[in-house]
């Protein structure tokens, strides 16, 4: 039995658990929080700082659909000044991209060796890198060479102060197995900022996010529209 930390909940589901609704299909991806696609899903949110203090006014909502091929995530994220890469590159992945703000999703299919997870970011401009992390290793950034397939789309909105960026996620980079309902994953999201605040869902209790010990667990669920249809 996988026993849960329910002391910090992140917002959405209880006990560390954030369930991913099933979607009939895969589709091009969405930056718009209000579309069907996101809004027939739970939402989780990273608003606690690494020692578990709740900061309101940097929470960023996430939301997860998934297909028999690919995980799907939507982060929502609101700032008071963007800190961007001068010469944003969006054909291929941007070393050290953690260095200015970023969304992070932290997943781990191997709960037999918990130090081997993949790392997912994306910033507001659509740079991305992503990652096959061993933290048994001195230099776990090295795994930023592995190419998991996944895309992005983000959007800024200056206006109200937020940006959203969504990813689209092969399974096959995540597992050798097919995807089921009820399947598990070990998570953890974040919401980085060069000047200012880092958020997590799951607080790290740590200077670092790389703590998979803290991860809470991602759940692939049924459409519950679906069943009843």
């Amino acid at each position: 039995m996988i026993a849960y930390n329910s002391e910090f909940q992140g917002g959405g589901l209880q006990n560390g658990i954030f369930e991913s609704t099933r979607a009939a299909e895969d589709r091009a991806l969405s930056v718009d929080p209000g579309d069907p696609f996101w809004q027939s899903t739970h939402a989780v949110w990273a608003e606690r700082d690494s020692s578990g203090e709740a900061m309101p006014q940097y929470r960023a909502e996430i939301r997860s659909r998934w297909t028999e091929r690919n995980l799907y995530f939507l982060f929502v994220c609101p700032y008071e000044e963007l800190s961007l890469n001068p010469l944003p590159c969006t054909d291929s992945e941007t070393f050290r991209l953690w260095d200015w703000d970023v969304a992070e999703a932290f997943i781990g299919s191997d709960f037999q060796n918990i130090q081997r997870y993949k790392e997912f970011e994306i910033s507001p401009q659509g740079e991305w890198v992503d990652l096959d992390i061993d933290l048994s290793k001195p230099n776990h950034e090295d795994g930023w060479m592995w190419t998991s397939g996944s895309s992005v789309a983000t959007r800024i909105d200056s206006a109200i102060n937020a940006w959203y960026g969504a990813m689209c996620i092969p399974f096959a980079a995540l597992d050798t197995c097919p995807p089921i309902a009820g399947q598990t994953f070990r998570i953890n999201l974040f919401w980085s900022q060069r000047q200012g605040a880092r958020v997590a869902w799951q607080p790290t209790m740590s200077t670092t996010f790389h703590v998979p010990e803290r991860f809470g667990l991602l759940r692939l669920a049924e459409d519950p529209g679906e069943r009843t249809r």
